[in-house]
């Protein structure tokens, strides 16, 4: 491996590194590749208490940063979440292999048969932030799709991303498979990220997971192709037909169990016909579990609400933070968030089929969701 202080030829060899390890990705049977994941589960299992130690420094160093209580929250492993990790890569294994899956079928009056395979991209690049449990999650996906991956993930992870990557190679070697398949750029240097956004010799595409700033950045100076979404803005609308207790379980679960995930909800949207005949409880909620609720129209009358101003609206607040205002039937919200929102993940809660189904079909978010909270768009929810 070059020197550290030598970005661009260390950049290059991690480039080439890959580009021979994909060659021989690609043709690794499926049982190779689940058997790699099964041993980067057991490895991150029994190296739990190594990968909490490096945790722990790392939200020492965001303490000292002054992260906010969402990041810190974004930034935290513990037993429960590392054994979550464990799980991921075990559900992962447990799939289907998609390399070699016939799609498409079909012949043509020349004679000619002709089929859509699907076979891997080649090398990835993943660039993210804080949250340890992405070196994991994207690297058993890289590997189970038969692609290299080189990971970069954010300064602030940078212990636990490496205690994780190890873990991973770990199961590659296991299997047999190349440790170059999965690589981590071995530097916090900002520089990096900006060699890797420009290796179109050795990347195919680059993914970008993070919030808007760093999307930004990638889609405005990568010369590799880049799949990406912008932000999570999530929007909840209560229907007139919805159901109270479920509303107020599903809100609660959306905005709270971790805000600052991507899939948070970011704002409420209340029928007015729901509101005159059962006020807004889950507002109350809300304001009970910490929340700030910044409100328009009839719910800003809620004890505890504040006043929202045009920019809650469409705002990422990736906190305790939600905004809030009633709306005159499904038609006005759809409308809502096709103005406000980012086509991330959206959710209406209601009992009628059809007001459902107009929802859904009028909305072109990546995810719709009915009756069940947004934070099932975080990680390997799905």
């Amino acid at each position: 491996m070059k020197d550290l202080d030598d970005l661009p030829g260390l950049m290059a060899e991690l480039g080439a590194r890959a580009r021979r390890a994909a060659t021989e990705l690609g043709f690794a049977t499926p049982e190779q590749k689940s058997r790699a994941l099964e041993a980067a589960a057991d490895t991150v299992s029994e190296r739990q208490d190594e990968i909490l130690e490096a945790n722990a420094k790392e939200l020492d160093y965001g303490a000292e940063k002054g992260l906010s209580d969402a990041m810190m929250d974004r930034l935290r492993l513990d037993a429960a979440r590392s054994e979550g990790i464990v799980g991921g890569l075990r559900a992962i294994a447990a799939q289907g292999d998609p390399v070699g899956a016939t799609i498409a079928d079909w012949d043509m009056p020349s004679g000619l048969n002709i089929r859509r395979v699907r076979t891997p991209l080649g090398v990835i690049g993943v660039i993210y932030e804080s949250r340890p449990n992405v070196t994991a999650d994207a690297g058993a996906l890289c590997l189970k799709s038969g692609n290299a991956v080189i990971l970069r993930g954010g300064s602030e992870s940078f212990h636990s991303a490496t205690a994780l990557h190890d873990c991973l190679v770990s199961g590659l070697r296991a299997a047999g498979l190349p440790a170059e398949a999965l690589q981590l750029v071995p530097t916090r240097s900002r520089e990096a990220v900006s060699e890797l956004l420009r290796m179109t010799e050795f990347v195919d595409v680059i993914v970008p997971r993070g919030g808007k700033g760093l999307v930004g950045l990638v889609q405005r100076e990568a010369r590799v192709p880049v799949f990406a979404h912008l932000e999570g803005i999530c929007h909840v609308y209560v229907d007139a037909d919805a159901d109270l207790d479920k509303a107020r379980r599903v809100i609660l679960n959306a905005k709270t169990r971790r805000t600052g995930i991507c899939g948070a909800a970011e704002c409420l949207l209340v029928d007015r016909a729901f509101f005159e005949k059962h006020g807004a409880p889950f507002v109350q909620d809300l304001l009970e579990a910490g929340v700030e609720v910044r409100a328009a129209g009839e719910l800003l009358g809620i004890d505890g609400t504040v006043p929202a101003s045009e920019e809650d609206f469409g705002r990422e607040f990736l906190d305790s933070i939600i905004s809030a205002r009633t709306v005159e039937g499904v038609d006005e919200a759809i409308a809502h968030i096709r103005t406000y929102g980012s086509d991330h993940t959206d959710c209406i809660l209601t009992e009628n089929d059809a007001t459902a189904d107009r929802f859904f079909t009028r909305l072109d978010s990546a995810i719709l969701m009915r009756n069940a909270s947004t934070q099932f768009a975080d990680g390997g929810e799905f």
